[in-house]
C-alpha cells in the first residue's frame, strides 16, 4: 500500500447577497487580487476562478455575480450563469455579512441553494471585524435556523474576516477537506484561469466605479481592444500597451465618466494602471476612451458585443 498522502482538488463557489464580501474573501484566499472589489453592489459580472495552491491540494474558487431578483436582461443572464455554475462545483459557501441581520435577500439565496441537491453547502459569517462577539454569536444561530427552516444542513458554519485575516486559513482547511481526491488541475503559480485581458478590463472597471453615483455602476462596461508588448524596446525595459474602451449608456454618463477637462478619466487611468502593473509585473501604457452603447443592459446585441 502506498503511503503517499492523498491530494485533493476541486471547485468551491462563494455566493451571497451583493456586497456580502465574496470577492474580498476570494482574494484573501488566493493571496492576490484576481477579483475586483467595490463598495458598489453587483460589481462582479464574470465567473473568475482564483486558484489556491497547496502541497496537498488545489482549491479553485469560482467567484460568481451576486444572486438577485433581476430587473434587466443583463440581470437575468447573470442569474442563469450563477445557477449553472453552482450545479457544477463541489462546495457552495454562502456568505452572510456579520454586521447585517439575516434578511429576505439571504432567504431568497438559501432557498435557491436548497434546489441544488448534490452540492455540499457551507455557511460563512463574513466581515466579523465589523461586529461584536454577541452579534456574531446571534448571527451564527440565525444562519443555523435559516438553513434548518429551508431544509439545508450546513457542513460547516464558519465566522471569518477577510479584511483582518481572521480564520481565513481555517476556512481554507475546511474547504479543502470537503473536496474530492484528485490530481492538480492547473499549473503551479497560476492564480486564475481568466484571460489577462478580462482581468485588466475588470481592474479598469473597478477604478471607474470609485466615487460614481448610484445609477452609473451598472451602466459601466469595459472592453480591452488591444493589448501587447511595445515593439522595438530592450528586453529589460518592456512596456505593455493597453487600449481599452469604457462604455456607458447615455451622453450624461459620458460627461460624468470623463470629468472636468478629462480629470476623472485621468484618475481612473492612473489608479487602474497601478493595479495592472502590480498584477502583471510589467510597466504599462494605458489608453482609455469613453464611448456610448445606448441602453446596452437591455439590448441582446450590445450584450453579446460586450461579452455577456
Amino acid at each position: 500500500m502506498s503511503s503517499t498522502p492523498e491530494h485533493r482538488s476541486g471547485f468551491a463557489s462563494f455566493v451571497g447577497r451583493p456586497n456580502a464580501g465574496k470577492s474580498t474573501l476570494t482574494n484573501a484566499l488566493v493571496g492576490s487580487k484576481v477579483v475586483i472589489t467595490s463598495s458598489k453592489p453587483q460589481t462582479t459580472r464574470t465567473v473568475v476562478r482564483g486558484i489556491v495552491h497547496r502541497p496537498d491540494a488545489q482549491l479553485i474558487l469560482v467567484d460568481t455575480p451576486g444572486l438577485h431578483r433581476p430587473r434587466t436582461l443583463l440581470g437575468e443572464r447573470l442569474n442563469d450563469l450563477v445557477k449553472t455554475t453552482l450545479a457544477e462545483v463541489d462546495v457552495v459557501a454562502v456568505c452572510f455579512p456579520a454586521n447585517e441581520k439575516v434578511g429576505p435577500g439571504d432567504r431568497f439565496i438559501v432557498s435557491e441553494m436548497a434546489k441544488i441537491k448534490r452540492t455540499t453547502k457551507v455557511a460563512i459569517a463574513t466581515k466579523t471585524d465589523l461586529a461584536t462577539p454577541e452579534q456574531i454569536g446571534q448571527h451564527l444561530l440565525d444562519i443555523q435556523a435559516l438553513g434548518a427552516d429551508l431544509g439545508i444542513e450546513w457542513a460547516e458554519i464558519v465566522p471569518v474576516s477577510a479584511q483582518a485575516g481572521d480564520q481565513v486559513s481555517l476556512l481554507e482547511d475546511l474547504l479543502v477537506g470537503l473536496l474530492p481526491e484528485g490530481p492538480q488541475l492547473y499549473p503551479d503559480g497560476e492564480l486564475s484561469d481568466a484571460p489577462e485581458e478580462a482581468i485588466v478590463a475588470e481592474l479598469v472597471r473597478e477604478a471607474a466605479l470609485v466615487g460614481v453615483r448610484d445609477e452609473l455602476p451598472h451602466s459601466i462596461a469595459v472592453v480591452v481592444d488591444e493589448m501587447g508588448l511595445r515593439e522595438g524596446r530592450d528586453e529589460d525595459k518592456p512596456l505593455l500597451d493597453i487600449y481599452a474602451v469604457v462604455y456607458v449608456e447615455r451622453d450624461s454618463q459620458k460627461g460624468i465618466m470623463i470629468g472636468k477637462k478629462g480629470s476623472r478619466l485621468r484618475k481612473v487611468g492612473i489608479d487602474a494602471r497601478v493595479q495592472i502593473e502590480a498584477l502583471l509585473g510589467t510597466p504599462v501604457y494605458l489608453d482609455l476612451r469613453v464611448k456610448i452603447a445606448k441602453d446596452w443592459q437591455r439590448d441582446p446585441r450590445q450584450l453579446r458585443k460586450l461579452g455577456f
